[in-house]
């Protein structure tokens, strides 16, 4: 059973917090099911075309200096010889499972932190595992054995997350670090500020400001100095964090869901292509909530184009919604409205670059209120009966007609974000399934 919220003020220095970060997650994967790609640099793509995102790429390719959110004609001038692959979720979702078995295996408070990270809380097993490297050690064997010898992870031990965090990052591919009290600021002296996870260049400059020049400077910063450096609770959870205490350790409902897709240059040609792609990321939501049992009271949506521009618009909706084409509805309405007020000839032009829907403000279907006047009941049913039958015979045994319009945009991607829909009320079994 899972003890995910267990954060506190007070400092634990016997905390036993284990993280696991897999090596070039999605490159690792295809390099162990297609061996033609291993010990090749590879990128891992949106999609296929010769500008598209690599969201992966190998440790071959990293050594080239490719880095995740290069575009491939950007990556073929690092690495002329690098090999694209067009990502395949399901089975990188295939490979998240058994690692997820795998580390159940020997502890059962577990968190998937994205498709790549996941922490384990072993506090309570300090009695039945004696030497945490050597579990650390079977936990690697573990994946091997389960995946395959090319996924691989770097694990870091330390007495709270962020710091058995910051350890992955010390040795990779294939590490193995464990802070200690002991040799904490041996490690942090090696590190620079934005070495560390969540110190970017703007948090930097906050610090140096304050004369603040090193990780090892902060942790033996007073917390009220820290407080005021980022101006307000943040600086006390820096502080609780380089000395021992837990802030991180936490699982959260659904806030939000969010559903973002990169185009292509053959897609942004085509206004249906792209109103299609809109099609698909509202099925998308419209899946995940019908699987959690809940509707959305507020929609966003935005675009955005090559040139970094963009149109954003958020929806307040008169009344709660589940159903794809009826999201879509809403955002085309205004859509349309702003195309006619400002004499635009259409937002879905050859210069969209990408486009994403959010949903927030969420309503569970058991304390949903109808209207008396506008009865959608029978929708709802008909909706989970869908979904039953989807459940039972897969995903693709029925479809909306309004997905067949162009299927190939309807195809499934993925990012490194949270996996919370895979397990959200029962296993989302959608997620293992090829479109």
């Amino acid at each position: 059973m899972a003890r995910y919220s267990e954060n506190s003020s007070s400092v634990n220095t016997q905390s036993i917090v284990m993280y696991v970060d897999m090596n070039s997650y999605f490159a690792s994967c295809e390099q162990q099911l297609r061996p033609e790609l291993r010990g090749k640099p590879i990128g891992v793509t949106t999609h296929e075309s010769a500008t598209s995102c690599v969201i992966a790429p190998s440790i071959e390719a990293k050594k080239f200096g490719v880095k995740t959110g290069m575009r491939l004609n950007e990556c073929r001038e690092l690495c002329p010889q690098i090999v694209p692959v067009v990502a395949r979720p399901a089975k990188y979702r295939e490979f998240h499972i058994k690692i997820m078995d795998v580390l159940n295996r020997y502890c059962d408070d577990v968190m998937a932190k994205s498709i790549d990270e996941a922490v384990m809380n072993l506090t309570s097993y300090r009695l039945v595992y004696k030497d945490m490297l050597e579990l650390a050690r079977l936990i690697k064997t573990g994946i091997k054995e389960e995946c395959g010898e090319f996924v691989k992870c770097s694990i870091g031990i330390a007495p709270n997350s962020f710091l058995a965090k910051l350890a992955t990052e010390l040795q990779k591919p294939d590490g193995l670090v464990q802070i200690t009290p002991e040799n904490i600021d041996m490690h942090l002296a090696k590190l620079k500020l934005t070495d560390l996870p969540g110190i970017a260049k703007a948090n930097e400059r906050r610090l140096l400001m304050i004369g603040i020049k090193d990780p090892l400077q902060m942790r033996h910063t007073s917390e009220a100095l820290l407080r005021k450096a980022f101006g307000g609770v943040v600086g006390n959870y820096w502080h609780r964090r380089l000395n021992f205490a837990e802030v991180d350790l936490y699982s959260n409902d659904f806030r939000t869901m969010s559903a973002m897709r990169t185009v292509s240059r053959q897609q942004r040609e085509s206004r249906q292509t792209l109103e299609s792609m809109l099609i698909s990321l509202c099925t998308k939501l419209e899946q995940r909530m019908v699987k959690q049992g809940v509707f959305c009271k507020s929609v966003s949506f935005f675009i955005r184009y090559l040139d970094h521009t963009g149109w954003d618009t958020q929806i307040r909706l008169p009344q709660p919604v589940q159903d794809a084409m009826e999201m879509r509805r809403y955002i085309l309405d205004r859509v349309h409205e702003f195309e006619r007020a400002h004499s635009v000839q259409s937002l879905f032009s050859n210069k969209l670059q990408s486009m994403g829907v959010a949903l927030q403000n969420f309503v569970s279907d058991e304390v949903l209120q109808y209207s008396l006047f506008d009865n959608r009941i029978r929708h709802d049913v008909l909706r989970k009966a869908m979904y039953s039958l989807k459940d039972q015979y897969g995903k693709n045994i029925v479809r909306k007609a309004a997905e067949m319009f162009e299927p190939k945009v309807m195809r499934d991607a993925i990012g490194f974000g949270s996996v919370k829909d895979m397990y959200a009320n029962s296993f989302n079994q959608y997620a293992l399934e090829e479109d």
